[in-house]
């Protein structure tokens, strides 16, 4: 893990491929861990319990992407410091050493479980915070980390959009097992289902390409399932707008698949699930516009 010495680091990194050759853009939103100094220190936590939130090598299972054409957007920050799965403030004002401004998101369902654009508690329940917060030092951390990876995930959008007459955004992200064998049918294998995919119960994409993503999966030998109990957060919510030419599908991948879960370290399967991965973007990149008849019609 990285522990940074200030909270200066480049926020994001992407790779972009030599040219794009398909119309899908990646994003690893929740695979950083680059931790600053100062929020691991005022961290009521371990950093190995800070971690359990991380999205851990997710980055690394889509790291391919660039090579076969496609952009791939990922944050270095960890989660647990900003989430940009969230809107810009969805705050919990208790978590606050003064009242929060009036544009702030105090209510609704993440906050309630602790899961804000700053968090409250990592995945176990356990909170993070020693002390209370300082808003003014919250909206500078938003600013900094949260702002740049959606300025340049819209761009990423538009662009190909443009280029491409459609967009397909991959929103990529692990679940823990105990989360994945919840969701399986029983009777079922200890690790149960390998994937969800989330498509925001049908209005983030058209439904060809949720079609083309279970086929894709299914055919490679994994258990999917479809938007239980992970239907999209809010980069699948907020980008998904198929009659605007951008469909958003969310992925979130078993974690006992590819890596020691308590140790957070990789498996040797995750070479194997690298290139699974791999061919299932090469797939999704090969989806003909699903809205051309809509547009031909307009025309």
């Amino acid at each position: 893990m990285n522990i940074s010495r200030t909270n200066i680091e480049e926020p994001i990194s992407i790779q972009f491929p030599k040219k794009q050759l398909a119309p899908l853009v990646v994003s690893s939103p929740h695979s950083g861990s680059n931790y600053p100094l100062e929020f691991v220190e005022k961290s009521a936590l371990s950093k190995l319990k800070l971690r359990s939130s991380e999205d851990c090598f997710v980055d690394e299972i889509f790291s391919q992407a660039s090579e076969i054409g496609v952009p791939l957007l990922k944050a270095l920050f960890p989660r647990v410091f900003v989430d940009v799965n969230r809107g810009p403030f969805e705050l919990d004002p208790a978590m606050f050493d003064t009242a929060l401004p009036d544009y702030v998101t105090t209510k609704n369902q993440r906050i309630f479980a602790g899961l804000g654009t700053v968090a409250k508690v990592v995945s176990n329940g356990e909170e993070i915070y020693k002390q209370k917060l300082n808003f003014d030092d919250v909206k500078k951390r938003i600013e900094t980390y949260y702002n740049p990876y959606h300025l340049e995930l819209k761009k990423l959008v538009e662009k190909t959009r443009d280029n491409f007459g459609f967009c397909i955004l991959l929103d990529c992200h692990s679940m823990p097992s105990n989360a994945a064998r919840s969701a399986a049918p029983k009777p079922f294998g200890k690790k149960g289902v390998d994937i969800i995919l989330g498509d925001c119960h049908g209005s983030s994409c058209h439904p060809s390409i949720m079609n083309t993503a279970l086929e894709s999966l299914t055919k490679a030998g994994f258990s999917v399932k479809r938007n239980n109990p992970y239907a999209g957060g809010f980069i699948t919510q907020h980008y998904g707008k198929p009659y605007e030419n951008v469909h958003a599908v969310q992925i979130e991948i078993n974690r006992s698949l590819y890596m020691n879960e308590k140790a957070l370290e990789r498996l040797n399967e995750i070479s194997e699930l690298t290139q699974i991965m791999t061919d299932f973007m090469k797939d999704m990149g090969q989806k003909l516009d699903p809205m051309a008849h809509f547009k031909g019609a307009a025309e």
